[in-house]
């Protein structure tokens, strides 16, 4: 891993500090009294373009993870961005990469975003008062708007609507799910956790996290007034990411749900088509990492869940 700034010679390492690591972020020009108690974590991969028009917009130290780009996104943000601490993973870490930014962040809370995408005005400090008031709160799931239109993202109709019970020490609606991109975390939860894991790596790596962190009893909630924008580019190849969909839902429910949970996933995937096959076969390599990393959570958790996929009236 190589870091923007060098490893200055009289700084020991800490639990959360990784060798070759310095430092805190340098706060963006602009800040405000967010910038002292949250951290905005970019991982990102050959997408220059899109961190040309996301970086400016953030109200936040940022850290940038680079995984492992080929198209000169290092250097280019050093020149461009001087208030943005760079870090190369060196490869491509997928998901878990998020967390090297977690680990160097020296503020209380971290604010994912994608290279393609950036927190809305006030949006941080909103979120760094709800979290302040929420002691129990690790994950505040915010409200996520889609392309110039601003369509609100349909998985945030879905928390907004969520029929988990309500909490009376959350802010919102009980969920066990998120958007990463729209999201801001207690950092010490998240790390108690785990993060992220390499198994699924990217793409639905949200719901193994939200089933450790409502395990170990921290609440997740919906929140709508805190808001991300999130300007996707169009998908060059939308059977890939169903049949990605399909191998790390496979994937997630091997790690984390009961026996029965997991042959039903593996029924409706074979009976999806070129896409649920695909998924299928692609999970297998995985199998074994998986399998290793498997803890079923305490009942009260796998019944919330399994509410979530009861049909609704």
């Amino acid at each position: 891993m190589r870091r923007s700034r060098p490893y200055p010679a009289d700084e020991k390492m800490t639990e959360d500090k990784p060798a070759g690591s310095t430092g805190s972020p340098v706060s963006p020009p602009g800040g405000h009294g967010a910038a002292r108690r949250v951290t905005v974590v970019v991982a990102t991969r050959n997408r220059r373009r899109d961190l040309e028009r996301s970086l400016p917009r953030h109200e936040a130290p940022v850290i940038l993870v680079d995984n492992g780009s080929t198209d000169g996104t290092p250097a280019f943000v050093r020149e461009r961005f001087p208030h943005v601490e760079v870090v190369e993973a060196g490869r491509n870490l997928g998901a878990p990469g998020r967390d090297l930014g977690v680990r160097l962040a020296r503020t209380p809370y971290v604010a994912f975003a994608d290279d393609d995408s950036w927190w809305a005005p006030g949006a941080l400090a909103r979120a760094v008062d709800v979290l302040d008031a929420h002691p129990r709160l690790a994950v505040l799931a915010g409200r996520v708007l889609v392309g110039p239109e601003e369509r609100p993202d349909p998985i945030c109709h879905g928390m907004a609507a969520s029929p988990l019970p309500a909490e009376p020490d959350l802010p919102g609606p009980s969920v066990l799910g998120f958007l990463a991109c729209g999201a801001v975390v207690r950092r010490a939860a998240h790390l108690a956790a785990g993060g992220f894991d390499d198994v699924v790596f990217f793409f639905g790596e949200e719901e193994r996290l939200a089933l450790d962190l409502a395990a170990a009893g921290w609440g997740l909630a919906y929140v709508d007034g805190v808001v991300a924008h999130h300007h996707p580019s169009p998908s060059r190849d939308p059977e890939g990411r169903r049949a990605l969909a399909v191998r790390n839902a496979v994937l997630t429910a091997v790690m984390r749900r009961p026996w029965p949970v997991v042959a039903r996933a593996v029924l409706t995937a074979a009976r999806g088509g070129p896409p649920g096959r695909r998924g299928l076969r692609d999970a297998v390599p995985r199998l074994p990492r998986a399998l290793a990393r498997r803890r079923v959570p305490p009942r009260r958790v796998e019944e919330a869940r399994a509410s979530l996929d009861a049909p609704r009236p």
